[in-house]
């Protein structure tokens, strides 16, 4: 590894891709070991060894000769379980004290001996102090005030001469949004600073890790010895040796020591606790760890009062989009609806000026430019991809010609209502010329040395910049409001089309009612006509049977068990039970009874049923019930050779299937033969696009009947 002189020439032509997670050093207040996993021999070392430990190198010899029996103890039990954090307190060869943390690596077990403050705090007083700065985080009523609050509490906690809370902005570059120092220090409160004094993948890193301290930016970095091919991953060490750029930087700002705590919210790093000392200073691991408590309670507070705050502004915006949208006039079209309500959709999302484009012309009010522009404007937003609308603060840099109308427009939000008359919404916002405060001028950040490499800017003095062609941001619910609005306006077309439909169709409904009634009438009577004529028939077969022979006599009355099956389902219609449609369960209990009645007291004793509620439409109530007679006569007649027994019934749905089964306990065998009962179930089988099939229940037999519920 080249000395700290020699790396700040490093190129920096492409500093986004600097391997700063594999310096091959360390800073210089502590010692890095690599420990082979088995017997937790050294394999690489790095610091200052023989000043700490009384010896030049320990390569090859143990961890416990070292550091002792009871923190190589220590390191066996976290290597056998993969752990990572504090192992111990160790004293070196020179009378300090130093903190001991392992976590497990690919190469092996990582563990850095790290110097400790000179008196640890106890842990209730730590916890205490944090917990009492929590709570001033908790009684802050805005992210604002939650920034404010936490840069005191880290400085309090750290004794750093400022702390700075630094947050990311969309550009990626970041602001000083609240600060804590001392009264001689120069302050960066609100300054800017540019995307490349945080390259990716050191804002990477600090998702990864987040405490980052640096005792002394004019260290000199130890190397890892001996060299390996393979670099080692310390990624996750805290004696990482940083960038030799950072450092410059550091100096450059008259920075002796830093830290750096990472605020992460919903998983996303959100900004950073800068803290800056004008004298070296430690951070121990103690302090570290509360730090990083202190930044997730801070991060928490940040994500609630945003989404506080969010969900206010949200429930004002719903406020105003329902009145709006109540205030239209559904006897106007919508173009002139709207317009009447100019100023209402002026205030919904705060704009300066509004635009309506629709097949009746230009609307316009406020501030917006010409008229062209204005038709110009509202044929790209119509042509704009996907649901979202179009929103944008820097129109010019979306559509290079609103360069000339940035005055009145350097924002704009938009949306199209398609549809039979398309019409689009456009708001304006008008140019807000800006001094954005840098701490340097930013321009120098990349700033070509004489050899062709890169090096961080000298100066930190506030450096201002106008920035124009840029109007006020458009908030998040401001988008969201100007959607919904949108989806809202849809809907009230299509009402207000529906609205027109049925007035126009009033008169001829009214009439058609008339006929509705008289036709439903009429049904009514017909089929109250073919119930009394079913019943008559029904009625004339029984009076036949009583006079004619035996063997007619049977036939007749199977002929008069077919008939009431039928009339059945026309009582159910005629009682207006529900329209179309039978309920099979009711319609074939009442069957079952009636079957019995008609074979005898002693049969109808025999019949037994287990029913399920199923709906069909009336036309297959008819056929199942008469597949269902079938199959009771058919039972009665050769199960038991006429003489009564056991007869069941079950009926049953799955999904879009019945099953229908008549099981009798009789001798079996008496399955479909040719006579005219046998031919009569397979077609009515066939009409229902069903299957019968019988088998032996032993004793007796068991024919059961799927079919689909609802015609093909």
């Amino acid at each position: 590894m080249t000395d700290t002189r020699a790396a700040a020439r490093i190129d920096l032509a492409d500093c986004d891709r600097e391997p700063i997670h594999i310096p091959e050093a360390i800073q210089p207040h502590g010692l890095l070991l690599l420990l082979d996993r088995g017997d937790l021999a050294v394999v690489r070392e790095a610091g200052r060894m023989e000043a700490v430990t009384g010896r030049n190198s320990w390569i090859g010899r143990s961890a416990e000769d070292l550091l002792g029996e009871r923190l190589a103890s220590r390191l066996k039990a976290v290597a056998s379980v993969g752990a990572e954090g504090f192992a111990g307190r160790w004293r070196g060869a020179n009378g300090l004290d130093y903190d001991v943390i392992v976590r497990p690596g690919e190469a092996g077990l990582i563990v850095e001996v790290e110097q400790s403050s000179h008196g640890a705090q106890l842990g209730v007083e730590l916890i205490s102090r944090l917990d009492a700065a929590s709570a001033t985080l908790e009684r802050a009523a805005t992210v604002g005030a939650v920034c404010e609050r936490a840069a005191e509490s880290f400085r309090a906690l750290t004794g750093f001469d400022r702390v700075m809370i630094y947050r990311f902005l969309e550009d990626e570059a970041g602001q000083v949004v609240a600060e804590s120092r001392s009264p001689e220090l120069e302050s960066f409160q609100n300054h800017h600073f540019p995307a490349t004094d945080i390259p990716r993948q050191a804002r990477a890193l600090y998702l990864r890790n987040p405490v980052r301290v640096i005792p002394d930016s004019h260290y000199e970095a130890q190397p890892l010895k001996p060299a390996a091919q393979a670099p080692l991953d310390l990624s996750d060490c805290g004696l990482r040796s940083v960038s030799p750029v950072h450092l410059q930087y550091l100096r450059n700002m008259g920075v002796r020591a830093s830290a750096s705590v990472s605020i992460i919210v919903d998983g996303e790093l959100w900004g950073l606790v800068a803290c800056h000392g004008s004298r070296p200073q430690l951070l121990p691991f103690e302090l570290r760890t509360a730090a990083t408590n202190l930044a997730r309670s801070m991060a928490r507070q940040i994500k609630a009062k945003g989404d506080a705050e969010l969900y206010r502004n949200r429930m004002r915006q719903r406020q105003l989009e329902d009145e709006l949208i109540g205030r239209l006039s559904p006897d106007q079209p919508l173009e002139a609806a709207l317009a009447d309500r100019g100023r209402e959709l002026l205030e919904l999302v705060d704009a300066d000026g509004l635009a309506l484009v629709g097949a009746r012309g230009v609307f316009q009010l406020g501030v917006t430019p010409p008229e062209g522009a204005v038709r110009r404007l509202a044929g790209w937003v119509a042509e704009q991809p996907g649901l979202r609308p179009l929103a944008t603060h820097a129109l010019a840099t979306r559509f290079p010609d609103a360069e000339a109308w940035r005055t009145e427009a350097s924002g704009l939000l938009g949306v199209h209502l398609q549809g039979e008359q398309p019409t689009t919404l456009i708001w304006f916002r008008a140019e807000i010329v800006e001094t954005v405060r840098w701490a340097g001028n930013p321009t120098t950040a990349v700033k070509s040395g004489p050899a062709g490499q890169l090096t961080p800017r000298a100066s930190f003095e506030a450096w201002s910049q106008t920035v124009s062609g840029r109007s006020r941001r458009w908030s998040a619910s401001q988008i969201e409001s100007a959607m919904r609005l949108r989806d809202a306006l849809m809907d009230f077309a299509a009402v207000t089309q529906l609205r027109d439909l049925n007035r126009s169709l009033a008169a001829s409904l009214s009439e058609r009612e008339l006929r509705l009634e008289q036709q439903e009438y009429l049904i009514r009577e017909v089929n109250h006509r073919v119930q009394n004529s079913l019943t008559l028939v029904s009625s004339f077969l029984g009076l036949q049977a009583r006079q004619a022979e035996p063997g007619a006599q049977t036939e007749l009355l199977e002929a008069r068990r077919r008939v009431r099956a039928v009339s059945m389902v026309h009582s159910r219609l005629y009682r207006a039970e529900s329209g179309s449609s039978v309920d099979l369960e009711r319609y074939f209990a009442e069957l079952i009874d009636d079957l019995g009645a008609s074979m005898g007291a002693d049969w109808s004793a025999q019949l037994d049923s287990d029913l399920t509620p199923v709906r069909v439409e009336a036309g297959r109530a008819v056929t199942l019930g008469l597949i269902l007679t079938e199959l009771i006569i058919n039972a009665q007649k050769y199960a038991y050779d006429g003489r009564p027994g056991p007869i069941r019934v079950c009926l049953e749905e799955d999904r879009s299937t019945l099953r229908l089964v008549v099981e009798d306990a009789g001798k079996g065998g008496h399955k479909v033969g040719e006579g005219f009962g046998s031919m009569m179930i397979g077609s009515l089988v066939g009409q229902l696009g069903g299957q019968l099939d019988y088998r032996d229940a032993r004793p007796g037999l068991r024919a059961a009947l799927k079919a689909p519920v609802a015609a093909a």
